[in-house]
């Protein structure tokens, strides 16, 4: 099969474009864009051409600028640029060169995208970088999915030649007489990428010098194995996870238990050496609690509780007698009236009804502290807000997200618990304040 009918193929099989569609193509120059390109732009699609310069290559970088420009001239096709300081931003990101570059090609490809209104942005990427990219992911280690190779479509992205080869793609360009240039850097194997081009797959051509596709079949056959994997993972987690909590039990009873704690939480983060942790901990004493940038595992009982860090906060918010609703921390609305002798209190934790009268405003809404106490509805004495917490079973996390409301230091609710007794209604009560939760 052609090359042409081969991608135009791989197009249809994977749904990455629509017949005649308008797409934005990274060309760098080189020659597996200047293929991309004349590609699609033969099989009818509308195209825009998009060129980075990243100034990192000194006068290459303007060569590589203009050699774009000129072929889009030929081609009589769209053709925009953008210049990066990609050096400064390296240094505010602190990031490699690699990902930087990454960062700032995709961003400005999907603001590209969207502004001339095209249904996908098609890069480069052929069979060879799939290979590429296994061994990368083997070598830092992996799981099932980072076998997979590169995927045909990721969200706008689109590859359509990740069904041939690199050479497929040279024999392309010279039938056809086709100019790219080269870039320097792509010699040099101070990058892993170029280390495993250059060094490693040489060497595995002595042993087999089919092994690029051998590791490209492979790798098909693993994209194939992962979506049966995949399937039994969602239902596993569905068994297990319910409202950000593992049940233990559960978990150990599933086939692999490790694999699918580690499937829920690297999505969130958690790196493979700490989901070990974790699943260690499952018959230690609760309380342990391990992170990722943005979320805790807190060990509980026979259970792992998933939890938001982005909810911890010390802030303190204020209620204003005039507010008829809020929606931060937690949303509520207020509604105040004369008490009238046949008022009927409901009894849910979601409701309070107040004595405004002894309310001091502005209230204040803010987490509970060591310490705090309170007299709990229908009781005298004063009570630990912990020994509440700890009579009522609360786990760790459930500590966490709970807020209570104040006036001045007294505690007024326990927001979604249980309301302080010194504010209730009584025979003296001349106006109320009933404040609902909304979840």
């Amino acid at each position: 099969m052609q090359t042409t009918s081969k991608v135009k193929k791989y197009i249809q099989d994977n749904n990455l474009l629509s017949n005649g569609a308008k797409v934005i193509i990274g060309v760098s120059g080189g020659a597996d864009s200047i293929a991309l390109l004349d590609i699609l732009y033969n099989l009818g699609y509308e195209c825009i051409v998009a060129h980075c310069n990243f100034h990192l290559r000194d006068q290459e970088s303007y060569r590589d600028e203009y050699f774009v420009e000129k072929m889009c001239t030929q081609y009589n096709v769209q053709y925009v640029s953008a210049s990066f300081n990609t050096k400064k931003y390296i240094k505010e990101e602190s990031i490699s060169l690699e990902m930087a570059a990454r960062e700032l090609r995709y961003a400005w490809f999907e603001k590209i995208r969207k502004k001339y209104k095209a249904e996908k942005i098609a890069v480069a990427h052929h069979q060879n970088d799939s290979v590429e990219t296994v061994l990368i992911n083997l070598i830092r280690g992996t799981g099932v999915r980072g076998l997979t190779g590169i995927a045909p479509i990721n969200g706008n992205i689109i590859r359509p030649l990740l069904c041939i080869y690199r050479e497929d793609i040279l024999k392309y360009l010279d039938n056809k007489g086709l100019p790219f240039v080269e870039d320097s850097t792509n010699k040099e194997d101070i990058y892993t990428r170029n280390k495993i081009r250059l060094n490693v797959l040489p060497l595995l051509q002595t042993i087999n010098p089919s092994v690029i596709q051998a590791i490209g079949r492979t790798s098909e056959n693993l994209a194939q194995t992962e979506k049966i994997y995949l399937s039994y993972i969602e239902k596993a987690k569905k068994a297990v996870l319910s409202n950000n909590v593992i049940n233990i039990d559960i978990l150990q009873e599933q086939v692999e238990p490790k694999t699918i704690l580690f499937e829920i939480l690297f999505p969130l983060g958690f790196n493979a050496p700490t989901v070990d942790n974790i699943y260690e901990s499952i018959n230690g004493q609760s309380g342990k609690v391990f992170y990722s940038a943005n979320y805790e595992v807190v060990k509980d009982r026979n259970t792992f509780i998933i939890g938001s860090l982005a909810n911890k906060t010390n802030r303190i918010y204020t209620l204003f007698e005039n507010e008829t609703e809020t929606v931060e921390p937690v949303k509520l609305s207020l509604e105040s009236f004369r008490k009238q002798k046949n008022l009927e209190i409901e009894r849910n934790p979601d409701t309070v009804y107040l004595d405004k009268g002894k309310l001091a405003f502005p209230l204040i809404i803010r987490k509970w502290k060591k310490g705090d106490k309170f007299v709990p509805f229908g009781m005298k004495g004063r009570k630990k807000v912990s020994d509440y917490f700890t009579d009522r079973k609360f786990s760790l996390i459930e500590k966490e997200n709970i807020w209570l409301l104040c006036s001045v230091d007294d505690i007024v609710w326990i927001i979604g618990e249980r309301a302080d007794d010194r504010f209730k209604i009584t025979d003296k009560t001349i106006e109320v304040l009933k404040i609902d939760l909304h979840r």
